[in-house]
């Protein structure tokens, strides 16, 4: 059986940050999981970086399950740092895509997953922002943004459904079903 891809994309879907610069949609509370510097717009910002829950367990399961790319909008000297912690050393991330591997579209950045692998029936990502993935939604588990707060389950939640990916000859179909269950409890959530 082959290996399959996780492609997982890092702001507001492993991490949260905010740097020196900028006013965030949401601030995020509580003690940064760890600062950095960064040289942007000719000056240094520091970076505070928030760890959505249960991100370490997540990456200690799923990497042992799956190939781990990152695919990011995030320029690559933002990015690097964020992704090196979150590896710690473990080497758990097969490779690395960044602002520069995006697809431009608009005001959006798309993310090619045949630029990480051409074998569609084997590769899927989990992203916060449908417009990233919008060329490849057979491919994609969405997951809600997640800025702040404590209480989020929303990468161990995951965990079910991608155990059921690893012996799946077509992710798609398997995402497919998910799909559809999905949006059948949700109507009948609705009545």
């Amino acid at each position: 059986m082959k290996r399959k891809i996780l492609v997982l994309d890092l702001d507001e879907t492993l991490i949260h940050s905010k740097n020196d610069g900028c006013n965030p949609r949401k601030e995020p509370t509580g003690t940064p999981d760890f600062v950095f510097r960064i040289f942007c717009k000719g000056r240094v910002k520091r970076v505070f970086v928030h760890y959505r829950p249960h991100v370490e367990d997540f990456l200690m399961v799923v990497s042992q399950w799956f190939e781990l790319v990152i695919y990011t909008a995030g320029s690559e000297d933002y990015a690097a740092p964020v992704i090196d912690r979150l590896d710690d050393g473990r080497g758990i991330f097969s490779q690395r895509f960044y602002r520069q591997h995006c697809v431009p579209d608009g005001f959006d950045r798309t993310k090619d997953l045949t630029a990480v692998h051409r074998d569609l029936s084997s590769i899927f990502i989990i992203d916060n922002s449908p417009s990233a993935y919008k060329n490849f939604k057979q491919n994609a588990i969405p997951i809600e943004s997640w800025y702040d707060d404590p209480n989020d389950t929303a990468l161990l939640d995951l965990v079910p459904l991608l155990d059921s990916l690893r012996s799946a000859d077509d992710v798609r179909k398997v995402l497919a079903k998910h799909r559809f269950f999905e949006r059948r409890r949700e109507s009948v959530d609705s009545w």
